[in-house]
């Protein structure tokens, strides 16, 4: 496994999950954004005093990127998962790619010339604790992050 730092491990995308399984299917940015926001409605992570709304503005980013990137970069999104974990949620999504993204261990810098793409990889990097990808044995990888609540 490849590691920015030392990753959390995640249990696989096809096992079962701790939670009763979502009704709804993530198949986009905005399904994945509604599915963490719900789990952080059911978990009462919204209330104040929990996780600040900077730090849930900041999660729901790199879920989006995240997601975005399986989809446009990753030959498609495979599985998504999103647990609470001690002070964050940590999120895996998985791909049909073996490629793993050039900046994936950057330094989070934004690039300093207009691109039509690039700026997704630095945000999850400045924004998650920890990040690191898995080659899957069936092909493809998963991205397991860690986003701090606090």
């Amino acid at each position: 496994m490849m590691n920015q730092n030392d990753a959390p491990q995640l249990a696989s995308l096809t096992a079962p999950s701790a939670r009763p399984p979502t009704s709804l299917a993530i198949t986009s940015a905005a399904t994945a954004r509604r599915h963490v926001q719900e789990m952080l409605r059911e978990h009462g992570s919204t209330r104040s005093g929990d996780a600040d709304q900077e730090a849930v503005i900041d999660l729901l980013l790199v879920v989006s990127e995240l997601v975005t990137n399986a989809i446009r970069h990753g030959d498609g999104l495979a599985g998504f998962e999103a647990a609470f974990t001690d002070g964050g949620v940590r999120l895996a999504v998985r791909d049909n790619s073996d490629v793993v993204p050039a900046h994936a261990y950057g330094t989070g810098e934004i690039p300093k010339t207009h691109q039509a793409n690039g700026y997704g990889w630095p945000l999850i990097i400045r924004l998650s604790r920890t990040v690191a990808i898995e080659p899957c044995p069936e092909g493809g990888k998963t991205i397991h992050v860690f986003v701090p609540l606090t």
